[in-house]
C-alpha cells in the first residue's frame, strides 16, 4: 500500500489512510522526580494508544482520522485541539454532555528499574459510551488501515460489541490494525485474555509484545510460538523489548527480525503505539519489511527518548536514511535525547 490523498468516500465519508478509533486522556506528568505521593505539581500533556498513533502517522504526512468520544469539559476541548494540531481529522469525534473526559497521573520512568506509577481515573469517561450505536461506523470503515487497540475492548461492554463488529469478516473491510495491548488492571479477573485471542485472529496485522503474549495467552518459546497461537492474521509482528521485533507474513517462509537500535530512555510509556504507527507508515509506503520493522523501532525510540507519551516521529528524509543503513551500521545505532533533529547515524549512512 502506498499513502494517497483522500479522494475517494464511503457512504459519505472521506477515505483516509488510517482510523484510529479509541480513548485519549489527558495525561499529567511530575514536574520533578518523586513518588506521585510527593510531587507537588504536574505538566499537563495528552495519551492514548489511538490517538498517539494518529497523531504520529499524520505528523509522518499520512492522512488519518482519529475516532473517539470525549466529555463536553475542558479536558475534551484540550484533547481534541491538541490531537488536530498534528493534521489529524478529529470531526468524528463525539462529545458527551454527562461522562467526563479521563485523565491519568504517571511518574517518569527510573532509568535504572524502569519503575513508574500510574495512576488512571477513566471509569465512567466518555469513551467508555463507544458502542455500534455511538459510533459513526460508516467514517471508521472509511479507511486503508483500521486500526484498533485491546484497551478499547476493556472499557465497556459496548466497546467490546464495538470491536467485534469492526473486526468481523465483512465483503469491502479495510485492512483491520490491531494493538493486543494487554493491560491486566483494565480486565481484571475477567475474560480479557479470551477476548483479546478471538479480537487478535480476526485482524489482518497484529502486534504483540512477547512478554504480554506470556502474561495474557500463558505463551512461552520465543516470537515461532505465538505465531504458532496466531496464524491467521496476515502480518503478525512480536515485539521483543529492547532486543528487536519478529514479524511473520503469511505466505513468506521464514520470519523477519530486526534488532533494535540501543536507546537511552527517558520515559517507557508510548513507545508500543510509536512502534506501530512506524510500522503501519512503512506497510502505506510500500517499504521492504526489514525497512518497515526499522521504522518502527526508530518511531519508537523517539517515544523512548522523551518524557511525554507523544513524541513526533523523525523526519522522513532522516527515518529513510537511518532505515537504508547496512546491517553493521544499523546495529552500532545509539539513540538519545534530541536525536530526531541531531541525526547521530548521518555519516554512517553515507558510509557504502
Amino acid at each position: 500500500m502506498k499513502a494517497t490523498d483522500a479522494v475517494d468516500t464511503v457512504d459519505g465519508a472521506d477515505v483516509v489512510d488510517v482510523v484510529a478509533l479509541g480513548e485519549s486522556m489527558v495525561t499529567f506528568l511530575p514536574t520533578r522526580p518523586g513518588r506521585l505521593a510527593d510531587v507537588p505539581s504536574f505538566d499537563r500533556a495528552i495519551g492514548g494508544a489511538e490517538s498517539n498513533l494518529a497523531c504520529a502517522l499524520a505528523a509522518a504526512g499520512h492522512s488519518v482520522r482519529w475516532v473517539s468520544r470525549v466529555g463536553a469539559d475542558g479536558f475534551g476541548d484540550h484533547l481534541v485541539e491538541t490531537v488536530a494540531s498534528y493534521g489529524v481529522d478529529v470531526g468524528r469525534v463525539d462529545r458527551d454532555p454527562v461522562r467526563p473526559t479521563g485523565v491519568y497521573f504517571r511518574t517518569a520512568g527510573d532509568r535504572a528499574t524502569d519503575a513508574h506509577e500510574v495512576a488512571y481515573y477513566r471509569a465512567g469517561s466518555a469513551a467508555s459510551a463507544m458502542s455500534v450505536a455511538t459510533v459513526d461506523l460508516a467514517a471508521v470503515r472509511a479507511a486503508r488501515i483500521l486500526h484498533l487497540s485491546g484497551i478499547t475492548a476493556a472499557l465497556s461492554p459496548g466497546c467490546q460489541d464495538l470491536l467485534s463488529e469492526l473486526t468481523a469478516p465483512a465483503e469491502g473491510r479495510p485492512v483491520v490494525s490491531f494493538d493486543v495491548n494487554y493491560r491486566r488492571g483494565l480486565w481484571g479477573s475477567g475474560d480479557g485474555p479470551d477476548v483479546l485471542l478471538e479480537l487478535a485472529r480476526r485482524a489482518d496485522i497484529v502486534f504483540v509484545g512477547e512478554d504480554e503474549a506470556e502474561q495474557a495467552w500463558g505463551v512461552t518459546g520465543g516470537p515461532e510460538a505465538v505465531r504458532g497461537l496466531l496464524p491467521e492474521p496476515g502480518v503478525l509482528v512480536v515485539k521483543q523489548g529492547g532486543v528487536g521485533a519478529t514479524a511473520f507474513v503469511s505466505g513468506a517462509g521464514a520470519p523477519t527480525f530486526e534488532p533494535a537500535p540501543v536507546v537511552d530512555v527517558v520515559a517507557p510509556v508510548g513507545a508500543g503505539d510509536a512502534f506501530a504507527a512506524g510500522f503501519l507508515s512503512g506497510t502505506l509506503r510500500g517499504l521492504p519489511l526489514p525497512r518497515t520493522l526499522r521504522l518502527g523501532h526508530l518511531c519508537a525510540a523517539a517515544a523512548l527518548t522523551t518524557p511525554a507519551d507523544l513524541a513526533a516521529p523523525p523526519a522522513r528524509d532522516t527515518a529513510d536514511r537511518l532505515t537504508g543503513l547496512h546491517a553493521a551500521a544499523w546495529e552500532r545505532l545509539r539513540l538519545g535525547p534530541g536525536w530526531t533533529q541531531a541525526d547521530p547515524a548521518e555519516e554512517e549512512a553515507r558510509t557504502p
